[in-house]
């Protein structure tokens, strides 16, 4: 009987071997293309990003330059776009208009602060020459509460990188992902 129960383990590791194979060789020899920012960029072919201005005059003197690369890098890694100074084909341009970092949000019981929430707000004005009816005009808002025990300084930088990606993702999302 052990001899029986050998050989089916034998036949069946054998056809399950040639199976795994033959379907490597299948999946090796086609492409699967997937875009998993779920990006529709259209029949276009280039981009630009023009600077962004700080409208707020809150923000650090680095922000307008750093919220203008870091659109530019989330464009060019989610899409196969060419980034080009001169207006493109798909155009951004805009302003950071609100850089608010100490509002309290959080009341306790004898009426300090528990909360404070830092905000930050972009206007965007986005032209697609290909589909104008995707062209917008839109302003791009996010917050992140942090304790009030820390002062805002101790907080800035970590708090401005989490909002920066928030927006440029809601941005990227409103142009070529039509959320």
């Amino acid at each position: 009987m052990s001899g029986v129960i050998n050989k089916d383990l034998i036949m069946r590791y054998i056809s399950l071997t040639i199976i795994f194979f033959a379907l490597a060789l299948v999946s090796s020899s086609c492409k699967v293309s997937y875009s998993f920012s779920g990006s529709d960029t259209g029949n276009l072919s280039t981009v630009s990003v023009q600077y962004f201005q700080d409208r707020s005059s809150l923000a650090p003197v680095s922000l307008p330059q750093r919220f203008t690369d870091e659109l530019r890098d989330f464009i060019q890694r989610q899409t196969k776009l060419k980034l080009i100074n001169d207006i493109a084909e798909a155009n951004f341009e805009g302003e950071i208009r609100i850089y608010d970092g100490q509002r309290p949000v959080a009341i306790s019981g004898n009426d300090e602060a528990t909360l404070n929430r830092f905000t930050i707000a972009v206007n965007v004005r986005y032209t697609n020459s290909e589909n104008p009816k995707l062209n917008f005009e839109q302003t791009f808002s996010q917050y992140q509460d942090y304790d009030s025990r820390r002062s805002f300084p101790d907080v800035e930088s970590e708090l401005t990188e989490e909002i920066v990606k928030l927006i440029i993702e809601d941005i990227f999302n409103k142009a070529f992902v039509n959320w």
